[in-house]
């Protein structure tokens, strides 16, 4: 990422610090009417994910905030294994951060922590971006209980699961992709892993949640993806739908889950085009 666009930086969240990744114009004296952005990491990630899409959004004029979730990065605690207790979490960082209403844009776990927080504080959430999303969020069993017993495992069965196919991406982009992906994976703690995939699998709400939200929303869905596949987002979409009437899905042509990997500049202009439309 750019480095005139990017900072990170530490704040305290209910006494405990948390790294926060800031980006673009990101003290409203830069630019008073620049429109906030939120990117929410998925399991066993960090603000890292995020990178080129931050970038991309922060370079067209946006301001984005992408915190590192309890107990991943440069936060501190334990990983929370609930995500009501996250959209907590997520809500009470905001205040500290930005008092304007913003745009809650989460990758896979991430999504369904935006989900919660929109639903629960609709006045903070002026638009929502629900990125590689389905609700309920199962986790194979098998996954469940690698992510307790055997890191590793589970490692190579997420960077397995999240791309693409290499007919697509390429044999040679789709390995250095990987191993990138494998990499921040073995740099977060095994328990956090653990605990965000518990989280996905044990939240019900999902649907219950997207009957409540009212702000314009977007689902974009990778085509090619294996762990959200698109068909099993439907579900999600009509219930937010049926509600607020401005919810719109995408698709990103041969996109796999990971596509802030594999699909960064389609992915950002998709959030940067929404954010403008429904603002």
């Amino acid at each position: 990422m750019d480095s005139r666009r990017f900072d990170l930086a530490a704040f305290d969240v209910d006494g405990r610090h948390v790294r926060v990744a800031l980006a673009g114009a990101v003290h409203a004296s830069a630019n008073a009417d620049a429109r906030t952005v939120v990117l929410i990491h998925g399991a066993g990630h960090d603000h890292r994910v995020w990178d080129e899409v931050a970038a991309a959004l922060a370079g067209a004029g946006l301001r984005t905030i992408a915190p590192d979730l309890p107990g991943h990065g440069g936060s501190d605690g334990s990983a929370l294994d609930d995500i009501d207790a996250l959209a907590d979490w997520l809500l009470a960082l905001l205040e500290r951060l930005e008092p304007q209403p913003v745009c809650l844009a989460g990758h896979s776990m991430g999504s369904l922590i935006a989900l919660a927080a929109a639903a629960r504080a609709p006045v903070r959430c002026s638009q929502l971006v629900l990125v590689g999303s389905v609700a309920p969020m199962p986790v194979a069993p098998v996954l469940l209980d690698a992510a307790r017993n055997d890191p590793a495992s589970a490692h190579a069965m997420i960077n397995k699961w999240s791309f693409g196919p290499a007919e697509t991406l390429g044999e040679e982009r789709l390995a250095r992709l990987a191993a990138r992906n494998l990499q921040r994976l073995q740099q977060a703690p095994a328990a956090a892993l653990a605990a965000d995939l518990a989280a996905c699998n044990a939240w019900t709400g999902g649907l219950d949640a997207a009957a409540t939200v009212r702000c314009p929303t977007l689902l974009v869905c990778g085509e090619r993806d294996r762990m959200t596949p698109p068909d099993a987002a439907k579900p999600l979409f009509d219930a937010l739908q049926a509600q607020c009437g401005a919810a719109r899905m995408m698709l990103l042509p041969g996109a796999g889950h990971a596509m802030m990997d594999e699909a960064p500049a389609a992915l950002s202009d998709s959030i940067r085009e929404f954010v403008a439309a429904s603002c």
